[in-house]
């Protein structure tokens, strides 16, 4: 199936849905992926490859919404369901991430342009990758330099063909 197919708002809809419980199934049996995909770089990286893969940033916003909403949405409905430990602190404050989604999809869409501008936001998302998780998780992890060499790479190396 071709990247076009795949990178519109049903779909992500429906990969939101399987890796929100797919990330609490992982909490729960097995720690150490859960506590990877508990780090925010993982869904920084994530997000910005379903930005920049999309044909425009309009295609961008409307693509990460749905996504973020259906990983939030079976994430915390299988922690229930699962009687699970969760805080509203978190609900709230992934919630709050994903309303901002769209407009963080919409500068990443714009790091794959050419100028200093789209330079910039890219250094600004591997920044915020990295700070994010010294700031939230205490420091950075073996697979946070991995997550964040591929933001580099996805954001500074790899061409992309829009059309």
């Amino acid at each position: 199936m071709r990247r076009n197919k795949l990178l519109r708002p049903v779909p992500m809809l429906a990969a939101g849905l399987i890796l929100g419980t797919a990330a609490r199934i992982f909490d729960i049996y097995c720690p150490n992926l859960g506590e990877f995909f508990s780090q925010m770089a993982v869904w920084i990286l994530i997000g910005t490859l379903i930005a920049i893969y999309s044909p425009t940033k309009k295609a961008a916003m409307g693509n990460i919404l749905p996504f973020c909403g259906g990983m939030l949405l079976t994430y915390y409905a299988t922690a229930m369901l699962a009687h699970g430990v969760y805080s509203w602190s978190y609900i709230l404050g992934w919630t709050i991430f994903a309303l901002f989604s769209p407009g963080m999809a919409y500068f990443a869409w714009m790091s794959k342009q050419r100028g200093a501008f789209a330079k910039c936001i890219g250094a600004g998302i591997v920044l915020v990758s990295a700070l994010s998780s010294v700031l939230l998780f205490d420091r950075l992890r073996v697979y946070d330099f991995f997550i964040d060499g591929l933001l580099i790479y996805f954001l500074f190396i790899r061409k992309i063909r829009r059309e």
